[in-house]
């Protein structure tokens, strides 16, 4: 995600170019605050434009176009990204609707009735798609992003709490939610934006980093609004043990009268696990989009729900958000149809024996171990040197996870190449454009130390030394303004543990 950024005074960074000794290295020319623009003609080579001001007179649109494009090529390919839960592709039917519609709000129900009708039918599908029952009438509205989502998710069980304490008499004024510690951080910025205690509960490799349901009975009391758990470790792939922890909340329930309830972020594998012959698996993928679904109307509290009239009809609006873009519903609309069921079941079991094969393919080798188990029999969790590999007929064969492979050098690797150092292994596959992420376990686990190599290289010409470690970009300098100085030196040692994640 995109991070607080400060804004760049263009003269004041000119003149510490200029004047400090310190920075003698880049060069003092107006490349540091403009762009060259050599594009729309030859006798245009000596224009500039001022990157951190709007420019006076602006520039053609070719021009600009081109000097945007190049400065994008910068950018990692999206197609060698192994690290984000992201497609890569969508049919040229899709795209063409995305652009036919860009320009739609779903804010504007009443100038835009037919995208409304697709919007509520995406909500029904995935509604029977998630195992609604007899009895129940689901809701749901579309996100901005996942974000979004777990923040009106964990709002509607705060406001349920409170409501439900205020009718007994008693003191709301300290909510605790429970989470592992393996949890996203928007779980966390929940928590801290809306007033919750976060309760963290460490994950190890006895619990096969998930959320231990002995731990969530020990730390659950009457003040407790629900518990987060993730359709899917973003760290390893694992799945937490939902219907496990959802028998210790109805036996809490019965045994005290006090109803705890779970929200399931399925942001990870909410979207493959309906698919798959597991019934699990899974990551986020552009076709998916991000939602929050209640199984009951009765769990959203009714004075959140607001009614709209100033679009010209009246709308019921339950969102963080009021304008947002609608184009992507309609392209959420046309992939459920397009494939349906048995195109998406293809799609996701073909996601998670890609995975199971380079995970057997790492651990052949002998120079790696993997962490997920992904590509291991059902109810078989750890790694046993030399053991012949598992074959199954279909994912349900397998341990239930997302198509994420963690690995590690192995330690028969690291006990006779001791020189050999794992962030060695991240260099290069940068050298080839892949990226792969390299990070910490969480707390409880985070022996196994994190290998993040961030090189950064701007077109300026006062930006070459960026080859050099520990040296950023103008705008990456300025931008930094959540980065603690006290931690700025871990960058700057490669560590020789760690662990790579690829996602299929």
């Amino acid at each position: 995600m995109a991070g607080l950024a400060r804004h760049v005074d263009p003269d004041g960074l000119m003149k510490k170019l200029s004047d400090s000794p310190g920075q003698r290295h880049r060069a003092c020319t107006n490349q540091a605050i403009s762009h060259s623009t050599p594009y729309s003609s030859r006798y245009a080579s000596a224009s500039e434009l001022s990157k951190f001001r709007i420019p006076h007179d602006g520039a053609p649109a070719e021009a600009v176009h081109q000097l945007v494009k190049d400065e994008l090529d910068l950018d990692g390919s999206p197609n060698l990204n192994l690290s984000s839960f992201v497609g890569t592709y969508m049919e040229h039917e899709a795209e063409q609707l995305l652009m036919e519609n860009i320009s739609k709000n779903m804010a504007d129900a009443d100038e835009y009735p037919a995208m409304t009708n697709i919007h509520a039918r995406c909500i029904s599908i995935l509604v029977h798609l998630w195992g609604v029952q007899k009895g129940e009438t689901a809701i749901g509205s579309d996100t901005t992003g996942s974000l979004e989502a777990v923040h009106l998710g964990g709002l509607a069980m705060k406001r349920r709490w409170q409501e439900k304490r205020d009718a007994e008499g008693k003191d709301k004024s300290k909510p605790n939610i429970i989470m592992g510690a393996n949890a996203q951080v928007t779980l966390e910025k929940f928590a801290r934006y809306f007033e919750v205690e976060a309760r963290l509960l460490p994950v190890s490799a006895e619990s096969h980093y998930q959320l231990d349901p002995d731990l969530v009975r020990d730390k659950i009391d009457k003040n407790t609004i629900g518990v987060f758990v993730i359709l899917g470790f973003t760290y390893t792939g694992h799945f937490k043990p939902v219907e496990e922890i959802s028998k210790i909340l109805d036996a809490y329930e019965k045994r005290t009268g006090v109803d705890i309830p779970i929200h399931v972020d399925a942001a990870s594998g909410g979207f493959i696990a309906p698919f798959t012959h597991a019934k699990a698996g899974g990551s986020k993928w552009n076709i998916e989009l991000p939602r929050i679904i209640w199984r009951d109307e009765s769990y959203l509290p009714k004075h959140l729900i607001f009614e709209l009239h100033y679009p010209g009809g009246t709308e019921q609006s339950y969102t963080l958000n009021f304008s947002r873009p609608g184009a992507h519903v309609i392209a959420q609309y046309f992939n459920l149809i397009h494939l349906g069921f048995t195109g998406y079941r293809i799609i996701m079991e073909n996601a998670l024996a890609n995975a199971r094969l380079l995970s057997r393919s790492l651990e052949t080798t002998g120079w790696y171990e993997c962490i997920s188990d992904i590509h291991r029999k059902k109810g078989d969790h750890n790694y046993v040197k030399g053991r012949e590999q598992y074959e199954g007929s279909t994912s349900a064969d397998y341990n239930a996870a997302l198509p994420v492979v963690t690995f590690y050098l192995s330690k028969d690797f690291r006990r006779k190449c001791p020189h050999v150092k794992q962030v060695s292994i991240n260099n290069l596959l940068r050298a080839r454009q892949y990226i792969v992420p390299s990070y910490a376990l969480p707390p409880n686990e985070d022996k196994t130390e994190i290998l993040r190599d961030e090189t950064v290289m701007d077109t300026d010409l006062t930006d070459i030394l960026a080859w050099q470690p520990g040296t950023v970009s103008i705008e990456k300098e300025q931008a930094s303004a959540g980065e603690q100085h006290k931690n700025r030196h871990k960058t700057k040692h490669p560590m020789s543990k760690g662990i790579h994640r690829s996602v299929y």
